[in-house]
């Protein structure tokens, strides 16, 4: 079976940052995409709400980085919650996606253009997958491990001892 989901929108509220019994952390916020378009020539808007969470160290990234207004695109699975409301004794479910990688759009600046994702990178302590055991209400995702950032070339030109009388102009 196969479940992806990709996403890209604008948060549309800060983000919740907990922690499991574990110590890992668990963030939550929700996403709004819209789509366009036209109906017997009138344009239209079609803004969807979609709850996202994010795990481990990427939790924590998108809580101290993101806040609500954040472009962002984000790739995970979806998954079905289900509850019963304390106030009416309900049954209530929702789908609701867990973010394996996330990418800030934002432009306010190079560092808000990498990509996160919490299946760690080459070289990791990790290695890239994880697995510990989950804890029973969630469905824990892999750590988190940041990028390398990248390297600014050095300045191999040489010097060269110029006499300013030698200078025509």
């Amino acid at each position: 079976m196969f479940n992806k989901v990709i996403l890209v929108g604008n948060l549309t509220r800060d983000i919740e940052l907990r922690y499991a019994q574990s110590g890992s952390a668990i963030a939550k916020t929700a996403i709004a995409t819209s789509r366009k378009f036209t109906v017997n020539g009138e344009k239209k808007e079609e803004t969807c709400f979609v709850d996202i969470t994010f795990f481990g160290r990427s939790g924590e990234v998108a809580n101290q980085y993101l806040r609500k207004g954040s472009k962002i695109l984000v790739e995970g699975r979806l998954q079905f919650e289900q509850w019963v409301d304390q106030q009416s004794g309900q049954k209530r479910s929702k789908h609701s996606v867990i973010v394996e990688t996330m990418q800030m759009l934002d432009s306010r600046g190079e560092a808000s253009q990498g990509g996160y994702s919490d299946y760690g990178d080459a070289g990791s302590s990790q290695g890239g997958g994880y697995d510990a055991p989950q804890p029973k209400a969630y469905n824990q995702a892999p750590a988190y491990t940041r990028p390398s950032p990248a390297r600014m070339p050095e300045n191999n030109l040489p010097e060269i001892d110029i006499n300013e009388d030698e200078i025509p102009f």
